[in-house]
Parts: structure tokens; C-alpha cells; sequence
């Protein structure tokens, strides 16, 4: 059964303690960025083991999400937090419209342009102002925006993406 999804899904990371008393400064890859709040208790997956944490409060510093969960109580705790994956039960996510994917479901897809050129696989995403990129690696890398423009068809089932790319260096 190696084609179910995940039954966890990624959602963001803890990238550092922020201040002294427990609080956790979090990526979030959620859009927008807040919709990571409407779950109230988030999994962290470290190591192989994920652990329930309820989100106590929040904040922001300098334009990142900050998070406080109960049982955290200080900076040490925090601390072994970082780098942590975020993440929440795909049975709690919301259905997702037409042509809209949870980019958990894109990476490992492998990626062929509209010349049969096979590109790679789909590494991970990086969020620029504009929209997100998929990062394709293969005998080379390549930034493809994941846009209806150039992701043109979404095979799930065979874990294969169409991509209206082509290498500029040719």
C-alpha cells in the first residue's frame, strides 16, 4: 500500500525558541501563514515520533509566527523543539478544490515537461512574493513556479507531474 497518503501531513517547522519563557518561532506553509491557528493542537515529528502539543497562544515577531504550547514552560524546552515538523492528521484538513493540491502530496512526484523531458522529482517548495516554486531535482535543478500556467496536469495516482518547462540554458 505504498500510494496511501501520509496519514500525517507537513505544515510548517519550528525554527527557534523566542524568548525565555517556552515560546517557539514557527514557519508556517500554511496560506496565509495564520491558518496554522485553526488547529488548536499540532503534531511535532522529530525524530520518527510525533507528539501532541496544544497551542496556547500566539504572536508574531518580525512578520514570523510565534507559538506558545502548554507544557512548554522555558527556553531549554523550546529549544529541543527546533527544527521539529509541524504537522496535523490528514483526516483534519480541509477538502481541497479542484486543481488545488497539498504541496505534502506533490514532493516525490516525478516531473516531465511537455517535450517528454524527464526533469527530476519534486524535492520541495520555496515560497517567493510571487507564489511558490517546486525545486525538481535531477541531472540538474530546476525552479518551476507552481502555477496553473506551468504545472499543467497532476497524476496522483502515478506520482507524476506535467510541467509547461523548459531548460533556458538550451
Amino acid at each position: 500500500m505504498g500510494d496511501e497518503p501520509a496519514p500525517l501531513v507537513e505544515l510548517g517547522a519550528v525554527t527557534a525558541p523566542y524568548g525565555v519563557k517556552g515560546w517557539v518561532k514557527v514557519r508556517s506553509d500554511t496560506q496565509p501563514a495564520e491558518r496554522l491557528l485553526e488547529y488548536r493542537c499540532l503534531r511535532l515529528l522529530q525524530g520518527g515520533s510525533a507528539q501532541v502539543y496544544r497551542i496556547e497562544a500566539s504572536g508574531q515577531s518580525g512578520g514570523q509566527l510565534t507559538l506558545k504550547f502548554a507544557g512548554v514552560s522555558d527556553r531549554n524546552q523550546a529549544l529541543g523543539l527546533s527544527g521539529a515538523s509541524i504537522c496535523v492528521p490528514r483526516s483534519e484538513l480541509p477538502a481541497r478544490a479542484d486543481r488545488d493540491y497539498y504541496r505534502a502530496d506533490l514532493i516525490g512526484c516525478g516531473v516531465v515537461n511537455l517535450g517528454g523531458e524527464e526533469l527530476g522529482t519534486v524535492a520541495h517548495f520555496v515560497e517567493t512574493p510571487a507564489h511558490a516554486v517546486m525545486v525538481v531535482r535531477g541531472a540538474k535543478e530546476y525552479w518551476v513556479p507552481a502555477v496553473p500556467k506551468h504545472l499543467r496536469r497532476v497524476d496522483l495516482q502515478a506520482r507524476r507531474l506535467l510541467v509547461d518547462w523548459v531548460d533556458a540554458a538550451e
